[in-house]
């Protein structure tokens, strides 16, 4: 039933939203599919960028804590 499904919408899906080349964004040619192109590996380029910088943040906060936990930490008994 699925796979019947998806191939009904996978059979309509290049003539669902262009009528003769004219889509959503308007005529589609080569420079607005490079646009998007390029578009596609700047989001991607700075949610990289965005997300280690959280992660280095979240890495050094944890660091931050673990030093301040051992050095408060009462030494164990021998």
């Amino acid at each position: 039933m699925a796979g019947a499904a998806l191939a009904a919408f996978m059979a309509g899906a290049p003539t669902a939203l262009a009528a003769d080349g004219v889509g959503l964004w308007g005529r589609t040619d080569d420079k607005v599919i490079t646009f998007f192109a390029f578009a596609v590996m700047a989001f991607f380029a700075v949610l990289v960028t965005v997300l280690s910088l959280i992660q280095i943040r979240l890495e050094s906060r944890k660091e931050r804590l673990r030093r301040e936990l051992e050095r408060l930490r009462p030494p164990a008994a021998q």
